[in-house]
């Protein structure tokens, strides 16, 4: 039976990831992940043929990471505002469990190279982005939220309010509050039930 590879994809992203939460995406290199990681060079081109590559690469499978964990959550109450709580706080508890991760999301993919990546990965960053406002759009119909300012409060709700909680504390590389979670469900729960006719 043959030997799993020493420095398979997971573990050379796993560098970048490292490298890009400490120094941003300027810091990761072909070279840097080689040396983070301890592959020879030619095993990062091996799986890597180019930066761009990498850089999608690192984008792309953390913003779906961060999917798979937190779009589950808009159906977890039929209540639309409770939906946006358990979302909220799902988006807080995820950056809490993967610091270096959320870090590499607030950068956003245009600063991994977004307007140079191959094809393929910008198929895969659409079809993300689909499944995303597929679930918003789902929870926005439940919330009755007819006009510009329902919609905006909804994305304040999910998405902005917690980005505001974790986004400080995650910069200057300090603990995110304990009561992180708790702030970002009421907060969002709050927002969406004020906004109700």
């Amino acid at each position: 039976m043959p030997r799993p590879p020493r420095h398979d994809e997971a573990t050379l992203l796993d560098a970048a990831v490292r490298l890009a939460a400490a120094g941003g995406p300027a810091a990761v290199t072909m070279s840097a992940v080689a040396r983070e990681s301890g592959a020879p060079n030619g095993s990062v081109y091996h799986r890597f043929p180019q930066r761009t590559a990498l850089l999608a690469e690192l984008w792309l499978r953390t913003v779906e990471e961060f999917q798979a964990a937190c779009l589950p959550a808009f159906d977890a109450h039929p209540e639309p505002h409770l939906a946006a709580g358990a979302v909220a706080r799902q988006v807080v508890a995820w950056c809490r469990a993967h610091r270096e991760r959320a870090v590499v999301l607030l950068y956003g993919a245009e600063a991994f190279g977004k307007a140079d990546w191959p094809q393929e990965y910008g198929e895969r960053e659409r079809l993300g982005g689909r499944r995303l406002r597929e679930v918003m759009a789902g929870l926005a119909e439940r919330a009755g939220a007819a006009t510009p300012l329902d919609v905006d409060r909804l994305r304040l709700a999910v998405a902005g309010l917690p980005l505001a909680i974790v986004r400080g504390p995650l910069h200057a590389g300090a603990p995110l509050p304990a009561h992180a979670e708790e702030l970002a469900e009421r907060s969002a729960a709050d927002l969406l039930r004020a906004g109700r006719p």
